[in-house]
């Protein structure tokens, strides 16, 4: 039995391979309109709300679980897998967990490359909420024996998941001699590792996921341009960027860092059939 906690945009790619592959897969989701999205996938759709419901309905002993749900927006906290361990205790222990986690765990590395030896240094919110998941991860596994994988992952992209409207307004981008390292993985390559780290990974494993070829986060965008055709947004001095772009964009470009995947390919096997930004974009906007 295999659960996908957070069945979400990931998680239903992951579940229909899955269920394709003859799986019984289940959909952890909170909304109704989620839910819809998951039974033409082959996949068993369970509501709930992961920080108030009850978990009578999730049957989790043996199971293989995929822990994709992101923790809550503020705070330096995970009490979502907090509960989610609490539960495991009460419904059954898992025999494997894989959390999908974020490099952001590594803090700034001043455009250093990294591997997963590297001391992890969160000091945003967001990235100290993912390292208190982990953290609280690694302690149900020594304390219990189960399995568990941490996939930190890079960004995440897809043809349907670029920043084309972004583009499109003209919003600015921090010139390309002052733009941080940044690293992304396509969202079907992402899939295909998830499976792997549930199949072959060793017990307590860590691995960095991303394409292994990081490019400035001015490149991205200046990339997907090019591609879709669209006019390249306005170069900006990052002196400028506060007020000129998003909190959230800003709390990104104050980190750099380039990840190395030599770990993930060499002990998962793993073949991407995205290894590159370009060939990704490519398979979005084919020459005519």
């Amino acid at each position: 039995m295999t659960i996908i906690i957070g069945c979400g945009y990931i998680g239903r790619l992951l579940g229909a391979r899955l269920a394709t592959a003859g799986a019984t897969v289940t959909g952890v989701v909170r909304s109704a309109e989620s839910a819809a999205k998951l039974p033409a996938l082959g996949v068993r759709a369970l509501r709930l709300d992961l920080l108030e419901d009850p978990f009578d309905a999730l049957e989790t002993a043996r199971a293989d679980i995929y822990h994709l749900a992101p923790p809550p927006g503020e705070g330096r906290d995970d009490p979502l897998t907090a509960r989610l361990i609490e539960a495991f205790a009460a419904r059954g222990q898992p025999r494997r967990l894989v959390y999908i986690g974020t490099t952001g765990v590594y803090g700034d590395c001043g455009g250093d490359w990294v591997d997963e030896t590297r001391t992890p240094r969160p000091t945003v919110d967001r990235s100290l909420r993912r390292w208190d998941a982990e953290e609280r991860l690694r302690a149900w596994s020594r304390e219990t024996g189960g399995e568990l994988v941490i996939l930190r992952v890079a960004g995440i992209y897809a043809c349907d998941r670029l920043p084309l409207a972004r583009i499109r307004s003209g919003q600015p981008v921090v010139s390309a001699a002052e733009a941080p390292w940044s690293n992304r993985i396509h969202a079907e390559d992402l899939v295909t590792i998830c499976i792997a780290a549930m199949d072959k990974a060793p017990a307590g494993s860590l691995y960095n996921v991303c394409d292994g070829h990081p490019s400035t986060m001015t490149d991205y965008f200046l990339s997907i341009a090019s591609a879709a055709g669209l006019a390249p947004p306005p170069e900006i001095p990052l002196a400028e960027a506060p007020g000129k772009v998003s909190a959230g964009m800003l709390s990104y470009l104050q980190e750099s860092r380039r990840l190395s995947n030599r770990k993930l390919l060499d002990e998962l096997g793993v073949r991407l059939r995205y290894p590159t930004l370009a060939e990704g974009l490519a398979g979005c906007f084919p020459a005519a």
